[in-house]
């Protein structure tokens, strides 16, 4: 009977890695996971025990974020204690964005409102409306000052609803990508030498 458990879970494992979407979201619920509803998730990186993670409503999580949810830290010591795992859950709360190749470690919980920078590692509390990054994880400002800052970026455009040749359009115009390289910023002297 456990060959047949064995041969389900990694036929499971499979499904979630190559899906997406709606399908990817009722599978890892499938596993015991809690994920509330309008979510984007684009990892499979969900660790052996993914009934021990909770994921809020409207959370997008990038690809390569990994979730671990027990310390391997216990090999050190399991000559001594040969039964000991050491487990923790870990909880992200609504409207959260995680960025790609973030680490949530065992007993995390990631208030709402939160943006988790990419490449973090995470380990402990991030109260809600905050902005963290690094390894570890530091908070660096409100989530508030985020809108300011995207608002005031060089880059901003509201193309989210475009389709891909529209939005491609745009964003050729407004980096120069098909101007005269003069025009598109770069230094005269670098234009000429390039022409000769």
């Amino acid at each position: 009977m456990q060959f047949f458990r064995n041969i389900f879970s990694k036929c499971r494992y499979l499904m979630i890695t190559f899906s997406s979407g709606d399908l990817k979201i009722r599978l890892l619920r499938s596993t015991g996971m809690k994920i509330g509803e309008n979510c984007s998730i684009n990892t499979n990186n969900f660790s052996t025990e993914p009934f021990l993670i909770e994921i809020g409503n409207h959370v997008a999580i990038a690809n390569g974020t990994r979730f671990v949810t027990h310390d391997g830290a216990a090999w050190v010591i399991r000559q001594e204690i040969p039964e000991l795992d050491v487990f923790g859950e870990i909880k992200v709360g609504d409207n959260t964005f995680i960025g790609s190749n973030s680490l949530i470690l065992p007993g995390t919980r990631i208030g709402c409102n939160c943006v988790i920078g990419a490449g973090s590692v995470v380990r402990g509390i991030i109260p809600d409306n905050s902005v963290a990054i690094g390894n570890p994880a530091k908070i660096i400002f409100k989530t508030g000052m985020l809108k300011t800052l995207m608002l005031k970026n060089k880059g901003m455009l509201m193309t989210k609803k475009l389709g891909f040749h529209e939005k491609t359009k745009i964003l050729r115009e407004h980096f120069k990508l098909d101007a005269p390289r003069s025009e598109a910023g770069l230094p005269q002297s670098t234009v000429s030498s390039e022409k000769k």
